[in-house]
């Protein structure tokens, strides 16, 4: 069976970083060292949300 790819957007990012504001997770997303989105839709980026999680779990260890 072929593994599901999941994928999260700006709502599902500011949720994993303890719910900060639209501002904020546009700053973080921003960073020079976010990963680089997977793709870019009409109603935004989209990430891996495995690449997201690890970043996450190295950058903002409070949050794991």
């Amino acid at each position: 069976m072929a593994k599901k790819l999941r994928l999260v957007g700006s709502a599902e990012i500011r949720v994993l970083l303890g719910g900060v504001s639209r501002q904020r997770a546009y700053q973080i997303t921003s960073r020079r060292d976010f990963p680089e989105p997977v793709a870019m839709l009409q109603m935004g980026n989209v990430w891996l949300a495995e690449d997201v999680e690890k970043w996450i779990a190295a950058k903002r260890p409070d949050l794991d």
